[in-house]
Order: structure tokens, then sequence, then C-alpha cells
């Protein structure tokens, strides 16, 4: 499976992690905000960030659809699945 830098980065940093995380505890690292925070929702630079982040949803979709992460516990309504990188997901890195 071929992953986009996205993709390799988020598995990297859940591979990193001893304990289950949540992928989206990452976004912020591999894509931190480039605005002001008073900035309007219409800021195109906000607009490119909020886009990024979504983008970081569908690569932790990939991952999981790929099988190189697993979720060791579902979503509670607390807080989201959280998730260990598998042995393809190593793989993956290697």
């Amino acid at each position: 499976m071929t992953l986009n830098a996205d993709e390799h980065r988020l598995l990297q940093l859940v591979a990193q992690e001893t304990e289950p995380v949540a992928m989206s505890d990452f976004f912020h690292e591999i894509h931190p905000p480039t605005f002001d925070s008073s900035a309007p929702e219409d800021d195109p630079a906000r607009e490119k960030w909020q886009q990024r982040q979504i983008g970081l949803y569908g690569a932790s979709i990939t991952l999981w659809e790929g099988g190189l992460v697993r979720v060791v516990h579902p979503a509670n309504g607390e807080r989201p699945d959280l998730v260990s990188v598998t042995d393809a997901g190593r793989a993956a890195l290697a």
C-alpha cells in the first residue's frame, strides 16, 4: 500500500505511542494552524487549513481500512476511537 505524506506521518505518530491514541490528537501537529485566531471564517488561510484537517480524517480512514491501525477502544460519545498500529502498519513504515 502506498501512503501519501499525511497518511505516512499520521501512521508514524501512532506507531510511536505505547498506548492506544486518538488519531485526531495529531492533526494539529501535522498541520498546525497558519492563520491568526481572529481571522474570519472565510479567510483563505483558515479555509486551506480546514481542508487539510478534513484530509487528515480521510487519512485516518485509509489507515484503518488498509489494516495499518486497529481500533482498540471504540468511540463512546466522550472520546473518539483509540487506535494502535498493526504489524502491517509497522511493515508499511519500514
